[in-house]
């Protein structure tokens, strides 16, 4: 199960993402927001990242206007390990190398198509489980 989350500035982008997960039949729990009124963004990090600490939810997407501020807030949470990427590079490295289980996405700098295949890419990369990531990971989260 994926949580997803945005404030007004990843509003637009999150439809789109939901229609990715809907035509692939990923699983989902949107947490919000519901239009692009002001909101503010650390409210809907805290309800993805307890999704993922409560095991509800396996992973999350969170999205703002840069992605910055919200991962921001998702990686001051114990236990998360928020990644902004801006290309598919960075989404299977950061599941490859960080274990990352949560993505943030900014509305308002990439484009939908893109976007898209970021998420495809993030959710679609495991672990590798390699020692050496693994020790990195452990002195993260002393």
């Amino acid at each position: 199960m994926i949580a997803i989350a945005c404030d007004h500035g990843g509003y637009e982008l999150k439809l789109e993402i939901l229609d990715y997960l809907r035509r692939n039949n990923i699983a989902f729990k949107d947490f919000g927001c519901d239009s692009t009124e002001a909101v503010d963004y650390p409210v809907y990090a805290r309800k993805v990242t307890a999704a993922i600490n409560e095991n509800s939810c396996d992973k999350g997407i969170l999205i703002c206007g840069t992605g910055i501020g919200i991962s921001i807030a998702a990686n001051k949470v114990p236990g998360i390990r928020c990644a902004l990427c801006t290309d598919c590079f960075c989404a299977e490295a950061t599941r490859q190398h960080n274990d990352s289980n949560v993505l943030a996405l900014g509305g308002r700098v990439i484009g939908p198509g893109l976007a898209v295949k970021i998420v495809d890419t993030f959710l679609n990369t495991e672990f590798s489980g390699a020692e050496r990531h693994q020790k990195r990971i452990d002195l993260i989260e002393k």
